[in-house]
């Protein structure tokens, strides 16, 4: 009976000790193959302004700050389920906010030009408060209303938008729009002043890149916690029943109003990259247009999701550009200006298809697609629970 025992005994030791509540250690975490790559994406991505030209980074912008507008829009819409036409107008709020906070009084174009001279990291956060401040003025009509009739609501703004952009001259500097101040931070100037690091030159696109990585990634980082917390479910029970909702306790019309400011903010930090990569702001790029491809962009990534956000708009905002850059060796798509399909209307006849396959066939969105895949599993050992 004793040897017994002995003999069982060094089995015993060796069996693995299972984690507290059934989570995964910290080393089965880092052998899964996401982890690996994640890794590789993010040295891709820090890497990238070594080896892209100026084209692709600014298209990558562009759709880093698209991608920061759809998360907060995939907040409000996807994962509350309030529909809003008018997050362009945010857009322009963060954008011309911070124009107008950063720059200094001067005349362009005939128009003399308001500044506060501000310095631009805060004339960059204050654009983004003042963009929450627009919504926080909207939302008690947000927190009411639903469905269509907040979508209407939210169409007005972007008409009260247009007019207040291509009028007030001053503020805005009218139809030929204002220049951007470029960004400074611990007396760093995102500018076009070359900078060279490792036989590199460094130009705005390719400072920029990294304040849009870091922006995007706290913006999903943020959102995700808020969707995957108390916030989140609240968001989700809203949406999915709102008079079984408030019976639970959940502060309907607080929480609506709540989410439609916190979007405001996203779309106007937006916004302010989209102003920095442009280098000066247009009205008539903050119009309908914009606000019905924000909503193509969820639609098609996934509602409710911040992959999806990010990865719908990636999807509908890098089209056109590929469209533009291949347009002489692609079929049917000819060069701006030159007649024919342009790539901007064959890109909007493609991601309009796109909505229609995915509304059709995948519900979920693109980003459903890699939870659908077949996932790599380690092989259990002896011993491990099931």
């Amino acid at each position: 009976m004793s040897d017994t025992t002995a003999e069982a005994a060094p089995e015993a030791t060796t069996a693995p000790a299972p984690t507290p509540g059934g989570t995964e250690s910290l080393t089965e975490r880092l052998r899964r193959p996401r982890t690996y790559a994640v890794l590789i994406a993010s040295v891709l991505l820090l890497a990238l302004p070594f080896y892209l030209d100026r084209f692709w980074l600014q298209a990558g912008l562009f759709a880093m700050a698209a991608a920061i507008g759809a998360i907060g829009l995939n907040m409000l819409t996807g994962a509350t389920g309030q529909l809003s036409m008018g997050h362009a107008f945010f857009l322009a709020v963060g954008a011309y906010g911070y124009c107008i906070l950063a720059g200094e009084s001067s005349t362009e174009n005939g128009h003399a030009l308001t500044g506060l001279g501000l310095p631009t990291w805060l004339a960059a956060i204050l654009a983004v408060l003042l963009a929450g401040g627009a919504g926080g003025l909207f939302s008690p009509i947000a927190g009411r209303l639903r469905g269509a009739y907040l979508g209407i609501a939210t169409l007005a703004l972007i008409f009260i938008g247009q007019h207040v952009l291509f009028n007030a001259g001053s503020l805005t500097g009218g139809y030929n729009g204002r220049a951007v101040p470029p960004l400074s931070l611990f007396g760093f100037t995102f500018d076009d002043t070359e900078v060279v690091i490792a036989a590199v030159p460094f130009g705005s696109s390719e400072k920029l890149w990294y304040v849009g990585l870091a922006a995007l990634l706290l913006s999903a980082l943020f959102a995700r916690g808020i969707l995957r917390g108390r916030p989140g479910r609240a968001m989700n029970a809203i949406r999915d029943h709102r008079i079984a909702a408030g019976v639970m306790g959940v502060p309907v019309a607080r929480y609506r109003a709540g989410v439609f400011v916190l979007s405001s903010m996203y779309a106007g930090l937006a916004g302010v990259l989209l102003a920095l990569v442009f280098q000066r702001t247009v009205p008539e790029y903050f119009g309908m247009i914009l606000s019905l491809e924000y909503l193509a962009m969820i639609v098609i990534g996934g509602l409710g999701s911040v992959a999806g956000a990010v990865v719908g708009a990636f999807f509908v905002s890098l089209l056109p550009q590929v469209l533009t850059h291949y347009s002489d060796s692609l079929p049917l798509v000819s060069a701006p200006g030159t007649g024919g399909l342009a790539p901007g209307e064959a890109s909007r006849y493609l991601y309009g298809a796109a909505v229609v396959a995915v509304v059709l066939f995948l519900p979920g969105g693109l980003a459903r697609l890699g939870i659908a895949l077949p996932r790599v599993t380690r092989p259990k050992k002896s011993g491990e629970k099931k």
